[in-house]
């Protein structure tokens, strides 16, 4: 934009620019970020969308009306929506994960096993609950775990290790 479009230029010859005096265009008159959504800046946060159809006004939380943000610059800001789960139990499901590519280098993969017998792996006692099947194994390992996927199941069998399901 060239300097004489700019704002300021009709400013000039006027002391404070708009400003004012006393505030001198300082500080924060309307509160810091957000404040007074739901007070003196209501108007801005929560103005109707107006519904074409039925010609009449939309409150409450809205969102995108026909691909278009409703009046409001913040719309949807307050409120709540959905139903609500009483007693939710979070992280009921917690099951940290270990991939196959990671078995080989587990230093109870490395331990040398008595000839003829295959290395036994405990994924409990290591705090991981579930085997994912990323990467591939080639030696057999008898893997005791509570949870597998149906790959990682397949290439240890297809390695001669079996997996063995722990409760």
């Amino acid at each position: 934009m060239p300097t004489r479009f700019s704002n300021t230029r009709k400013h000039r010859g006027h002391v404070s620019a708009g400003h004012g005096r006393v505030g001198k265009h300082r500080k924060h008159p309307g509160g810091r970020g957000l404040a007074g959504g739901q007070h003196h800046h209501r108007t801005n946060f929560d103005k109707g969308s107006e519904d074409k159809e039925n010609g009449r006004w939309k409150f409450g939380r809205m969102g995108v009306i026909e691909g278009k943000l409703s009046h409001s610059y913040h719309p949807g800001y307050f409120g709540k929506v959905g139903m609500r789960h009483y007693h939710l139990l979070k992280n009921q499901y917690h099951r940290p994960t270990i991939n196959l590519d990671k078995l080989v280098s587990l230093p109870e993969a490395k331990v040398e096993a008595p000839s003829g017998t295959v290395p036994v792996i405990d994924l409990q006692q290591l705090g991981k609950f579930k085997l994912l099947g990323k990467g591939r194994i080639n030696t057999p390992f008898i893997v005791k775990t509570r949870f597998v996927s149906r790959l990682a199941e397949k290439k240890i069998k297809e390695a001669g290790g079996v997996v063995k399901l722990v409760a």
